[in-house]
């Protein structure tokens, strides 16, 4: 089989977060915003177009040709698609290999087993394949399928980074900065995760942005901290959203620029950032950059306060509140809340 780009979902360790604190306490896909990678968590495992080019939105044909296998897992034909990956692995195809291992990590078309999956990928890593690597680095890290093994992990992630894999730099210089499989070095981490962010990954970006505002292995420059900050951020990743909005409001690093705060502080609050729901509160009680409204702002407040927030001076606000208007936010704040629950169940 030919080179290609697969759907296999290579993974990276998660981010650090404004002032250098985690983004999320799990793992980011490494089709992040503003790549052209495999699709990002939540997608399904047979999308439209995959990496192979092809439109799911015609009908299924039968799988024929070199990216048989591929065709077939995009058309969710997964014990086909197993059935000609391990036809083609005989052959030491290494891509064969890591498909077999993403089959058996998500369970599809077999039992779930990540020890299996780990095997697949450990062979198809040893055979060249960089998806391979970084799948496997994952799972090394974390410790899913395999003993936890943090120096082995910054191996793979290493190897897979000298192909120029922007996700596979950005988890070795998450390593670097952590000390973590690799000795602590803040100079060598934003080598590698400034490389990533050059190539469009938000959750890079996003934390360069954090080096240069704590300044960490990079100038103390509230300038870049914004610059980089604004570009995950305009990639709709709401952690940045919030923080950008934060550096507008206070002109940290840029002209203060208020409509614009606004806007991206209302995105990370709908996205579930607690930080920004709260600020929406202040924002519409006390009608900053929007037409003052009581109970928006007691509604924001309600749903952050959920969250375990506090904030004493919103919580009087709302216990100020006539008894009707207090009630609608009140309805406002469930009626959002199971509205959200509804998206995330689909």
């Amino acid at each position: 089989m030919s080179s290609r780009s697969m759907l296999i979902g290579a993974v990276a360790v998660a981010g650090l977060g404004a002032g250098v604190a985690l983004v999320s306490s799990g793992i980011i896909p490494m089709g992040a915003p503003g790549t052209d990678e495999a699709p990002s968590a939540g997608q399904s495992d047979a999308p439209a177009k995959s990496g192979t080019g092809i439109d799911r939105t015609k009908s299924i044909v039968k799988p024929s040709g070199e990216d048989a296998a591929y065709l077939a897992f995009d058309q969710g034909q997964y014990l086909t698609a197993l059935a000609l990956a391990e036809k083609a692995a005989l052959e030491n195809d290494p891509q064969a290999h890591t498909l077999i291992g993403r089959l058996y990590a998500n369970g599809l078309g077999v039992p779930k087993d990540e020890s299996a999956a780990a095997r697949w990928y450990a062979k198809a890593a040893e055979l060249g394949d960089t998806t391979a690597m970084l799948m496997l680095g994952t799972m090394l890290a974390g410790g899913q399928g395999v003993k936890k093994d943090q120096v082995l992990a910054a191996e793979m992630f290493e190897k897979a980074a000298q192909t120029g894999d922007p996700i596979a730099n950005y988890n070795l210089g998450l390593m670097f900065l952590r000390g973590e499989g690799k000795p602590e070095n803040p100079y060598r981490a934003a080598e590698h995760i400034r490389y990533a962010a050059s190539k469009g990954v938000a959750a890079a970006q996003y934390d360069l942005g954090a080096l240069y505002l704590a300044g960490s292995g990079v100038p103390n420059d509230a300038l870049e901290a914004a610059r980089w900050t604004s570009q995950a951020a305009a990639q709709g990743m709401a952690e940045a959203q919030f923080d950008y909005a934060v550096m507008l409001l206070q002109g940290r690093g840029l002209k203060a620029d208020e409509p614009k705060s606004i806007q991206y502080m209302k995105s990370a609050a709908e996205k579930g950032i607690p930080g920004a729901q709260n600020r929406m509160g202040h924002v519409y009680a006390e009608g900053v950059g929007v037409e003052r409204n009581p109970i928006e702002a007691a509604k924001w407040r309600l749903i952050a306060k959920a969250s375990g927030l506090a904030d004493d001076k919103l919580d009087l606000f709302v216990a100020a509140l006539p008894d009707a208007d207090r009630q609608k936010a009140e309805a406002a704040a469930i009626s959002w809340r199971e509205t959200k629950q509804v998206k995330v169940m689909q």
